[in-house]
């Protein structure tokens, strides 16, 4: 079943009542069955929420974000007992050889190479290179080809000058709130899977509690970037509201294709992530990303 994503982003109360959320504000009163929700996004600071709330939510593994002053996702609530063999599963991550993440990094990067070179046709109607590069990548992407590629990409697909930057200029700002999500939904998938998100394949800061997450969601990207081009073509905001956001957060329900299904990108990442564990546990050699464009 497809899980609702719900976005505060004015004043209300959230309690819960015979497993439903209760939702109440100046305007209406409703309720919604705490099974549907798969993730919550909280952008009011006056938005009040019961500790009995999060926690029918978090056990119903649903993924509750925090936005900051600045509107952007800032911290996230995820079930830590959401597998019945986790302890089994973290030791398998934690024990993983050093040629097997080198070896699901390249595929990662490869995946994400693959899917800049299909958008960025998609958005200049040109040929590119970005099948040779793919080609190219090594395993843990020892030449940096990611870095090529992103070089090339960025520089290719806005009509406006653009810098691809964390604090950057217009369209940075909507970016980054797609890709928060994104990694929330990802972080949310490996969780339920049973996976560490602390402990990354590739990215290894000490700061970073959802590394494993970012590794993850790299191939996922374009989604975000077909998304924040699409809005760029219709609004001419450049401020996010809350319209964008929920734009924005349509990216979560959007349709990608494994070989044999389609399903919906929060649906697909956790085949993705269940797909993970496997490797680390040894039952696969390969990630199973889904191709983003049919």
């Amino acid at each position: 079943m497809l899980k609702k994503t719900l976005l505060f982003s004015s004043k209300c109360s959230i309690t819960t009542r015979d497993n439903q959320l209760v939702i109440n504000s100046e305007i209406a009163s409703k309720t919604i069955p705490i099974e549907d929700i798969g993730f919550v996004v909280i952008d009011n600071a006056e938005v009040y929420m019961s500790i009995t709330a999060y926690n029918h939510l978090i056990e119903n593994n649903s993924a509750v974000i925090i936005c900051n002053k600045s509107h952007l996702p800032n911290g996230m609530f995820l079930n830590l007992n959401s597998h019945h063999i986790q302890q089994e599963l973290f030791k398998s991550q934690i024990i993983a050889s050093a040629p097997l993440k080198k070896q699901l990094w390249q595929q990662t990067v490869k995946e994400k190479i693959k899917n800049q070179g299909l958008l960025l046709e998609k958005v200049t109607k040109k040929k590119n290179n970005f099948e040779f590069l793919r080609s190219k990548v090594l395993s843990g992407d020892t030449t940096n080809m990611e870095a090529v590629a992103a070089n090339f990409y960025w520089k290719s697909f806005f009509e406006i000058n653009f810098k691809r930057e964390r604090f950057g200029n217009y369209p940075n700002n909507f970016l980054n709130y797609g890709y928060a999500i994104l990694r929330a939904a990802t972080a949310r998938a490996l969780s339920g899977s049973g996976l560490l998100n602390t402990l990354g394949i590739h990215h290894k800061s000490k700061y970073n509690a959802f590394a494993l997450a970012d590794d993850i969601m790299e191939p996922f990207r374009p989604l975000v970037d077909e998304a924040v081009y699409t809005i760029m073509q219709h609004y001419d905001e450049q401020e996010l509201n809350t319209e964008i956001k929920s734009v924005l957060l349509q990216v979560l329900t959007r349709t990608v294709y494994f070989k044999e299904e389609k399903s919906p990108l929060m649906v697909g990442l956790q085949k993705t992530a269940s797909s993970l564990q496997q490797c680390f546990t040894g039952k696969r050699k390969k990630i199973k990303y889904p191709s983003l464009w049919n």
